[in-house]
């Protein structure tokens, strides 16, 4: 076990250092100049222009400032944004704070859903409900998350709040009062991610769980006198459920993905809206800042998955 965790360990690290390269070179490419973006006075000569690109380091050539991204990235420094004229790790903390709140909800409601529909789609194969079931995900599924989004506007913009997030704690007479205009602000964001979501968690359980019920272990289970519950909740569920446990590890990514989509059409204060607007103004270290915390989370979460994979799975263990 010890000389797999190393092994995983380094493979982190070397995954990780690859991002950076790239995520590095990545803006770099990107045409336009971010002083010139930034600071389109006409009355800023090129020689304050040129102050401006020496102070944020721009005047280097393109592998010092890469060394340089390198040393300030392992001491935790990511740069002062461009735009905001503030470190990037605080900005980051702060969007990823609400990002987590978001995405986290909307995940965790898309498995309950697609695991419960799943279920009942495996349980009812090939009949009307299942393909009523199969006719809805899909769709949620093939939809984009921002059309999603826009038509959760038009149907029930009436009686949720569209756009933001609720005045801070402190401007709400009570926790309860701002929680409950948390929760207003999140139910469309939070819809619109969920469907999104919800039918790849769907297909997987459903056809994982028709493969597993025509297991021997399972007739056998039968043939005992077990109730049709308890083989379902004690040994097909559990065993079908497996596979569902990388496909969220790797939806993180595809996750931060529609978070962008969401977090940009309702206006919602996280990571996602971060890069959008980092890349509209160039703002070279916030979206390096962003990426790399994005390849970090998507990198620790296939670690924990894998590791939770050999602990509840012996097959694995034993190969």
């Amino acid at each position: 076990m010890a000389g797999y965790l190393f092994k995983r360990f380094v493979q982190m690290i070397a995954t990780v250092f690859i991002i950076l390269t790239v995520n590095f070179f990545l803006f770099r490419v990107i045409p336009g100049d971010p002083i010139r973006m930034l600071f389109f006075d006409p009355r800023i000569t090129e020689e304050q222009r040129q102050s401006l690109r020496i102070l944020f380091g721009l005047d280097e050539p393109l592998f010092v400032q890469y060394l340089n991204y390198l040393a300030n990235t392992f001491q935790g420094e990511l740069g002062i944004s461009f735009v905001y004229r503030q470190p990037v790790l605080e900005i980051l903390v702060s969007r990823f704070l609400n990002t987590i709140i978001l995405v986290g909800t909307a995940t965790i409601i898309a498995i309950i859903i697609g695991v419960f529909l799943g279920v009942v789609a495996a349980k009812l194969y090939r009949s009307r409900y299942d393909a009523g079931i199969l006719t809805f995900v899909l769709s949620s599924y093939a939809t984009p998350t921002f059309v999603v989004g826009m038509l959760l506007m038009l149907a029930l913009g009436g009686m949720f709040p569209v756009t933001g997030m609720p005045l801070p704690i402190e401007y709400h007479p009570s926790t309860v009062s701002y929680l409950f205009e948390l929760g207003r602000h999140m139910f469309l964001p939070v819809a619109a991610l969920s469907l999104a979501l919800l039918g790849q968690y769907t297909l997987i359980m459903r056809n994982s769980l028709t493969n597993v019920l025509v297991e021997d272990y399972i007739t056998v289970s039968r043939a005992k006198g077990l109730p049709e519950r308890m083989v379902m909740w004690r040994h097909a569920i559990p065993n079908a459920a497996l596979p569902l446990i990388t496909v969220i590890a790797i939806n993180i990514a595809i996750i931060v993905g529609g978070a962008i989509q969401t977090e940009t059409v309702f206006a919602w204060p996280g990571l996602g809206r971060l890069v959008y607007d980092s890349l509209m103004r160039r703002d070279y270290p916030c979206l390096q800042g962003a990426f790399l915390l994005i390849t970090i989370a998507v990198v620790m979460a296939n670690f924990i998955a894998d590791l939770i994979y050999r602990l509840i799975d012996p097959r694995v263990r034993i190969r």
